[in-house]
């Protein structure tokens, strides 16, 4: 199935429930569609798997955005994983997904068994889904599609800490949320966000890291202005 614009389905930004049928195959010959979290092939439909509402990323890949904790693999997700686990040729990470997942000691930029990373249990990683279904326990990489670096790897110091599924999606999402936005016009720091509900934040200064990571959290239920303002009260405590 290969096509350059497939006819965007009707329920785009519509909430759905496990079992609606978003897109029907049948009618979309010659076309390919990318499935995210939420979404699963029964036939010739793509059915909806779990309540949310139905997000398309143009040109052509669809998921359910929920605000559930429980979070399921994607192919291509970006994720903050915990080690758990070390095998000769594998790390075992916790990605808060059904399964855990295993990241393979070559799936590093320039890996080699003479250069293997040696992360200790409880390692924070920024990784890559590169495999996933529902039978098999999905695998990580810490390279992109061309297999540099990129921001993939272990992450130091900061702090991490957890959100809603949705919520990392929101902090991810183009153009930047309002909260980041606000937080970037006057605080440095880094941040690294996995779309299975896990966020990191570092920063210089040990106030900034928590007032970063306040005002992410008490973010989620409000809306842009109410954001904006929610980060200029924090600011002004700090000051």
């Amino acid at each position: 199935m290969e096509s350059r614009r497939p006819p965007p389905s009707p329920l785009v930004d519509s909430y759905v429930v496990p079992g609606d049928v978003v897109l029907d195959l049948s009618e979309m010959t010659n076309q390919t569609i990318k499935l995210g979290t939420g979404l699963r092939q029964e036939c010739d439909t793509i059915q909806a798997t779990i309540a949310g509402v139905l997000r398309l990323s143009k040109p052509n890949k669809y998921w359910v955005e929920s605000s559930q904790k429980r979070y399921v693999p994607s192919v291509e997700d970006t994720v903050l994983g915990v080690v758990v686990d070390t095998k000769p040729d594998n790390f075992l990470v916790d990605i808060k997904g059904p399964n855990v997942a295993f990241l393979p000691v070559l799936s590093f930029e320039g890996g080699t068994r003479r250069n293997i990373p040696k992360f200790e249990i409880g390692t924070l990683i920024y990784a890559r889904v590169v495999k996933a279904n529902s039978i098999m326990n999905p695998e990580l990489s810490c390279m992109d599609a061309t297999g540099k670096a990129a921001e993939f790897g272990q992450l130091k110091g900061g702090y991490m800490f957890d959100t809603s599924t949705g919520m990392s999606r929101m902090l991810l999402s183009s153009p930047t949320c309002p909260v980041l936005e606000a937080l970037g016009k006057k605080l440095s720091f880094e941040i690294a966000v996995g779309l299975n509900g896990r966020v990191w934040v570092n920063a210089p200064a040990p106030s900034t890291v928590i007032l970063v990571s306040n005002a992410i959290m008490r973010s989620e239920s409000l809306s842009g202005i109410k954001q904006r303002a929610m980060v200029e009260n924090l600011l002004e405590r700090l000051s």
